[in-house]
């Protein structure tokens, strides 16, 4: 399930006799420390008040700017900012408090540089700030550190604040972190979705193709009953089922938030909490209920989101990364023919770059994996005679050639997942 998804699902660890407590849940835990008993005190639920669009915001407003002042107290903040939605919330209610505020961005070396549109959000805001460029190959120089912190739990390609850390651990304060907002307050599944629908979209949303590939190859290795992709389906309805909500959108909002949020967000939060404290609005008791009582109306496409910055129109007049070269008030003609003019322009810029042997870098791997340095270390890793014991070199033969002469987007997951089990292998070998 972890090679095939990129995360662990409900409690699985990688040990038979360990679980992941879930979230939402009363613990009871012998004086051996096994788990005896796990009671839910949360329940995903769809019950949408009568409001208007113009309540709820206001509520939302109320709430994020409530649980924002909450978590903060009296602590100076740090905020890491993108050209987004989540973190420019925050920043707006931020700036009308009296917590000194430092923000920092990053961007990936030969990339966009998105750090420029975070610099803009901070001066508009009059927070300190600093810009950071994510270098190639840095992932080998703290590996060990960011397994040792996350466990092994995640793959290490995209905690890029990793490579950032040191200076992470020199600022001064507590985290206030945007994580999950872009959940929350959007479509949980496309609109005119059925129930019908809902698996195979999960299905497609959670499950990388290369992924699934290398999981089948292993599930055969290992002589297990069945078939994984049977099998993967079967867990996917079990755990939908167990959330009882008719609303097809607000039911697969649950599901991820009770899967990707809590096994592969949170996995790396740790990160950050190893330089400072952090505090987590959209994590908030509070902010999960109002989610669960907005209609879906409202939810969908940031509608919430938007209006709220809208009524700072400096703030929104800043481009949005996702929406770039629009902006928050303009976003409506990012398409055909209006923004025919940036795609050809940025085409060609990426085109001249290549070129002249500086490749366009739009993913943490396409940094820390290719290269003839970045090589000799990812293959020291999964040709590792001991880790071969455990996962045949047949396959990852397989993976590798895959990535290095085939489609390297697609089997950069596949790659990147025996990189993690490699570090994890080399790690709790004795224990095995």
């Amino acid at each position: 399930m972890f090679v095939a998804t990129g995360f662990f699902m409900g409690v699985d660890t990688y040990w038979k006799n360990r679980v992941c407590l879930l979230p939402g849940h009363a613990h009871e835990i012998d004086a051996k420390g096994y788990l005896m008993k796990s009671t839910p005190n949360f329940r995903w639920h769809h019950t949408p008040q009568e409001l208007s669009f113009e309540q709820s915001l206001e509520a939302y407003i109320d709430l994020l700017t409530t649980i924002t002042k909450e978590q903060v107290g009296d602590e100076p903040v740090i905020l890491p900012l993108s050209g987004g939605l989540d973190s420019r919330s925050q920043a707006l209610v931020l700036k009308d408090l009296p917590n000194p505020v430092h923000a920092f961005s990053y961007s990936f070396e030969g990339g966009y540089p998105e750090h420029k549109i975070s610099e803009q959000i901070a001066k508009e805001c009059h927070f300190t700030f600093d810009g950071f460029k994510i270098p190639k190959g840095y992932l080998w120089h703290c590996i060990e550190e960011l397994a040792s912190i996350n466990g092994c739990y995640s793959e290490f390609t995209h905690p890029r604040q990793m490579a950032v850390l040191p200076q992470l651990k020199k600022m001064k304060g507590v985290f206030s972190l945007g994580h999950w907002g872009d959940v929350f307050f959007d479509r949980g599944a496309p609109e005119g979705s059925t129930e019908a629908d809902m698996v195979p979209l999960l299905f497609k949303k959670m499950v990388k193709p290369k992924g699934i590939e290398l999981a089948e190859k292993l599930w055969q290795h290992w002589s297990l009953e069945g078939d994984f992709k049977s099998y993967l389906i079967s867990r996917i309805e079990k755990d939908l089922a167990d959330i009882k909500i008719d609303n097809v959108s607000a039911k697969v909002r649950a599901y991820k938030t009770s899967q990707w949020a809590h096994r592969w967000t949170t996995t790396n939060l740790k990160v950050f909490e190893a330089a400072h404290p952090i505090t987590l609005p959209y994590y908030d008791n509070r902010m999960c209920e109002f989610v669960c009582s907005t209609p879906e109306a409202y939810l969908a496409d940031r509608r919430l989101q938007l209006a709220h910055l809208q009524q700072d129109k400096k703030l929104a007049q800043i481009t949005w990364h996702a929406q770039r070269p629009f902006n928050l008030l303009n976003y409506q003609y990012n398409k055909a023919p209006y923004n025919l003019p940036y795609r050809i322009f940025n085409k060609l810029q990426r085109e001249v770059t290549g070129f002249l042997g500086k490749p366009y870098i739009q993913r943490n791997w396409e940094l820390q994996f290719l290269g003839t340095e970045n090589a000799k270390h990812l293959e020291s890793h999964l040709f590792d005679d001991e880790f071969n014991h455990w996962i045949p070199q047949t396959i990852i033969k397989e993976v590798y050639q895959d990535f290095k002469h085939g489609d390297a987007v697609a089997s950069s997951h596949a790659a990147s997942m025996l990189l993690c089990l490699s570090v994890w292998y080399q790690n709790n070998i004795t224990a095995l």
